[in-house]
């Protein structure tokens, strides 16, 4: 078997000085093969290719406006915070962010950290090709052996559900990528759905499309709700110092809601591969599920979990 390798996706940094617009151009698709950008389309909507079906959700331009606005719901719910972990600014010079997606997060962090390196990493080479000088993009998939020749000082872990096979195995190739010392963090969702006042119920078109996605990604074999076992696993690692921080996110209607902006994207691919519908069965289903999700009535929510933890000394 041919030795893994991860395609590095190479940003070249703006240079005010340099007019030419060919100079400033991600030159990823040089390093890539065609097979990892042939990206396949099914009902209408872009999927990956690199390891395909390793991710069940698009990578179409709708469906990365959907995690950008979901990247700032996470920072805004948890205490408008790029991360929680104690870092120590001196001592945090490799940063990892495992499924970058967009790459928003490693954008953000390479800007507020410019004398550290950043990595991001992800199967879809979706990211923007102007980024800061200090970041770089690769295509790879992180349960494939780990390759990187120096360890990190920091790495974070976020919004994997119904990606990652073995979860064990992924924290413990991130404990054992990191320096003595050094913190990962990890952030992810519980998916069900609940509700404290009792206004939501099993019969509401919103719970069963629930329970039905849920069952459906569970059959792909890769976690839909790993936020309630992280902090297990990452004491599991060997991690010291774990801190589990638990936050609700409610359920609509909010103005620009991305439960309600992703339902395609996380229903259709789900529901007829794994479940035998039909597409128009699951877009008469979202019809009914978009009018649970702006009825003020339903106060439901889902819960986000924040947990990280240190590498031994």
């Amino acid at each position: 078997m041919a030795e893994h390798q991860p395609i590095d996706v190479e940003i070249i940094p703006i240079d005010n000085d340099d007019s030419s617009s060919s100079s400033q151009v991600s030159s990823f698709t040089a390093s890539l093969s065609d097979s990892a950008v042939d990206y396949p389309i099914e009902y209408g909507r872009r999927y990956n290719a690199f390891r395909a079906g390793t991710y069940p959700f698009p990578n179409d331009e709708l469906e990365l406006q959907r995690l950008d606005l979901t990247h700032e719901m996470m920072i805004r719910g948890t205490e408008g915070k790029l991360f929680h972990s104690p870092l120590d600014p001196a001592k945090t010079k490799r940063i990892l962010d495992i499924g970058t997606g967009t790459g928003i997060w490693a954008m953000v962090m390479a800007e507020k950290s410019p004398d550290a390196q950043v990595l991001g990493n992800d199967l879809s080479a979706v990211q923007p090709t102007w980024v800061p000088p200090n970041l770089k993009f690769e295509i790879d998939d992180v349960e494939s052996p780990w390759l990187h020749e120096k360890p990190f000082d920091f790495i974070f872990c976020r919004y994997m559900c119904a990606c990652i096979a073995d979860w064990p195995k992924l924290v413990g190739s991130i404990h054992a990528g990191l320096r003595p010392g050094a913190w990962a963090e990890f952030q992810d969702f519980d998916l069900e759905y609940y509700s404290d006042d009792g206004s939501l119920w099993e019969e509401h078109d919103v719970m069963v499309w629930d329970r039905l996605f849920l069952g459906a990604a569970n059959k792909t074999g890769r976690e839909v709700s790993p936020g309630p076992r992280l902090e297990g696993w990452v004491r599991d690692a060997g991690f010291q110092g774990v801190v589990h921080k638990r936050f609700k996110f409610p359920i609509g209607p909010w103005p620009r809601d991305p439960i309600e902006n992703g339902l395609e994207a996380f229903t259709l691919r789900l529901f007829t591969g794994m479940l035998g519908w039909q597409p128009e069965d699951v877009k008469v289903l979202l019809t009914k599920v978009r009018a649970d999700l702006r009825d003020k009535r339903i106060h439901s929510y889902v819960n986000f979990h924040v947990v990280y933890g240190q590498k031994a000394e």
